[in-house]
């Protein structure tokens, strides 16, 4: 029998997220949507509404349909000379899949894997329940989260099959500059080890410009065929509950081994699923949807910046610049790290404010730290941040 960790923080938010009245600032998805509010999105009075009712409920298109397969596969291909074909995307249930399915395809008893730290924890403990040994890239607060290839290259061993990032990162939103993916590419390229970029909060980016030399590309677009990305409708796209998640590749081989694997857990997404998120990545919606969610993550960053200047005696960070998390490190008066898991049971207790505790959901090197997930809706953020500073200030 397969032996693998509790998965901390989905216990934590399974256990905690439905408390009645609860601010919950510990989502990661931008602030969700409902289908009505995207048809208000859509730029064409013209276009058919997502839903067609009249299509017969048969298991569909087995990969996705070819509307979302080519519309996800435009993401990947803006203004590249050699754009990725739609048979470069495989649809899942969600990006959870999408990340398990590689994992379950690639990694055998034996293997070598280097996995970003910290992170999502199915990032470590799924390829170590596979039986792989699993090496953790820590990433440092007096770096800005940014990974040291150095320090990658003394993890590798000639066992390594597969390196994982998380970009922008899961809890921190630091985010990896071109320049550095772009060793990490050659570096991986040299020792023929394949890459998993898992990139569900891919693309929002507060801040750091479009213009940028070091603005990051998908991993999947410098020129590594053995990459693989994984995505989602969940977190950048806010329609997490229509479990809607990819695996996209410019390796046919790769993806074909996936495929194969598949076919044991995945006979086809929803059908009222691929409808949904085909017409939010349609030319008429796409945009407006990303443009609301860029323009909520920015103006509440902002308002999350203030609060942590305001306690900056007992708060402190680095202020992400992608993604929708902030790891936010707390002590006491004295100076000395809070216990962030009593001290989240004492603030949802007091508040009905839910955070999540760092050294728990993501290992004990965040003792004292916790995670905020900060694009939800802003009156909910400055509700739960003006009870947290009551909190804070009454300690």
């Amino acid at each position: 029998m397969v032996n693998i960790k509790p998965f901390e923080v989905e216990q934590w938010m399974d256990k905690y997220e439905t408390t009645p009245g609860v601010l919950n600032i510990s989502e990661t998805c931008a602030a969700s949507i409902s289908i009505d509010d995207l048809v208000q999105l859509c730029e064409d009075p013209n276009v058919p509404s997502p839903l067609n009712t009249s299509t017969k409920l048969t298991y569909g298109a087995i990969q996705g349909s070819d509307a979302l397969r080519s519309r996800l596969a435009s993401l990947y291909s803006s203004r590249l000379p050699t754009p990725l074909p739609q048979d470069g995307i495989l649809i899942t249930p969600g990006a959870i899949a999408a990340n398990f399915l590689v994992f379950y395809s690639l990694i055998k008893p034996g293997d070598h894997v280097v996995c970003m730290y910290p992170t999502y924890q199915q990032l470590y403990s799924v390829p170590e329940s596979l039986g792989a040994s699993v090496s953790l890239w820590k990433l440092r607060a007096e770096d800005s989260y940014i990974p040291s290839i150095a320090d990658l290259k003394e993890l590798v061993t000639p066992q390594t099959s597969l390196i994982i990032i998380n970009n922008p990162n899961n809890p921190t939103g630091a985010t990896i500059p071109k320049s550095v993916l772009q060793q990490l590419v050659d570096f991986a390229k040299e020792k023929s080890i394949t890459i998993l970029s898992d990139e569900v909060y891919r693309p929002l980016f507060t801040g750091i410009s479009p213009m940028s030399p070091d603005f990051p590309p998908s991993l999947i677009n410098m020129g590594y065929k053995n990459t693989l990305v994984t995505g989602s409708m969940s977190k950048a796209y806010s329609l997490a509950g229509i479990r809607v998640g990819w695996i996209a590749s410019r390796s046919p081989e790769l993806l074909s081994s996936i495929a194969a694997a598949r076919d044991y857990t995945t006979i086809s997404v929803s059908q009222l699923d691929d409808q949904v998120a085909s017409y939010a990545l349609s030319a008429s919606v796409l945009h407006a949807l990303l443009g609301r969610n860029l323009k909520l993550a920015k103006t509440n960053l902002a308002i999350l910046e203030a609060f942590v200047e305001k306690h900056r005696k007992v708060v402190s960070w680095v202020k992400p610049n992608g993604g929708t998390t902030a790891l936010l490190a707390f002590t006491n008066r004295a100076g000395d790290k809070v216990d962030d898991e009593q001290f989240c049971k004492d603030i949802l207790d007091k508040t009905n404010v839910m955070l999540v505790p760092a050294a728990r959901c993501f290992g004990p090197e965040f003792a004292g730290s916790v995670r905020i997930g900060y694009v939800c809706e802003t009156a909910v953020l400055e509700q739960a941040l003006g009870k947290l500073g009551g909190f804070l200030d009454a300690l």
